[in-house]
């Protein structure tokens, strides 16, 4: 018996691009081109923005052997390091908890998630006066003289907490929905079986976690490189570029004096192919999992 085609009025075809057309040229207008246009600008220079000089690839030679790009690197990969950690196994812990019956639970998720609703600006400024070395208030009740924010090695350490603090949040949110989606059947199973608590989160629920944890992973990376807004209303990426990251880096040659928006340019195609390249990375690693 054979079976006929239906063809679909041209305007039924079309309708769905028509829907997703005017999200595509927003999405065209204010993040491909920007990011195409980055590639193209880092192959000249320029100071104000107007007149531009070509010059191949001197801004990434001149950016490679910056003493303050490799300081910003290196600041840039311990933040994301203990950012990336920090969230994912705040994020499983949170949502192991938050999934049991518990007395007051929408409570508390609406508590864990209450940060991510805030503006970074507002985040860093509360954090600021919370941690000022004199007048802050974690100080004032510890009755001690801690400087949070003046010392490298702390300023950092405060970040990548307020870091995880506003993130965590909203990691656990999706956890959450992952946890949910295992079906009820395998944990009985295990507990018929006389499996442990560890061994039922080992051998069910961390397998079938896995997918939503690459997706916090990888989320969680992005974010962590483009930190920005909240540590420099949080330290100004101070003392001495200790919390200076790699999005500041780029802000400053491109918007602060003396302007220079090739290097500017250079550093965030750098950024871009880090990002690009440990996203893909961790996407193989999965699929080479799911392979096995």
């Amino acid at each position: 018996m054979s079976r006929r085609r239906t063809v679909k009025p041209w305007n039924q075809r079309l309708a769905p691009y028509l829907f997703i057309a005017p999200n595509m040229l927003i999405f065209g207008v204010f993040i491909i081109y920007p990011a195409l246009n980055g590639f193209v600008v880092s192959a000249y220079d320029s100071n104000n923005g107007r007149t531009f000089r070509p010059v191949g690839t001197d801004n990434y030679g001149n950016l490679f052997s910056d003493a303050e790009f490799w300081t910003a690197a290196r600041a840039t990969a311990v933040f994301v390091f203990a950012f990336v950690v920090l969230c994912t196994a705040g994020a499983i812990g949170l949502a192991l908890l938050l999934n049991q019956r518990i007395r007051g639970r929408a409570f508390f998720r609406a508590v864990f998630f209450l940060p991510v609703l805030l503006s970074p600006v507002v985040v860093g400024l509360l954090w600021s006066w919370i941690l000022e070395r004199r007048a802050g208030a974690l100080n004032s009740v510890l009755g001690a003289d801690i400087p949070w924010l003046i010392d490298g090695k702390l300023a950092l350490g405060v970040a990548v907490f307020v870091g995880v603090w506003t993130h965590v949040g909203f990691y656990t949110l999706i956890t959450m929905a992952g946890l949910q989606g295992i079906d009820g059947s395998y944990y009985e199973a295990a507990r018929l079986d006389g499996a442990t608590a560890w061994q039922r989160f080992r051998f069910v629920t961390w397998p079938l976690l896995r997918p939503t944890t690459l997706v916090v992973v990888v989320l969680g990376l992005i974010a962590g490189f483009q930190a920005f807004d909240f540590i420099y209303t949080l330290t100004g990426g101070g003392p001495l570029g200790a919390t200076t990251l790699m999005v500041q880096y780029i802000y400053e040659h491109a918007f602060r004096s003396p302007i220079r928006y090739g290097l500017a340019a250079a550093g965030s195609v750098v950024l871009f192919v880090t990002i690009f390249a440990l996203t893909m990375l961790n996407f193989l690693y999965a699929r080479r999992r799911e392979a096995v």
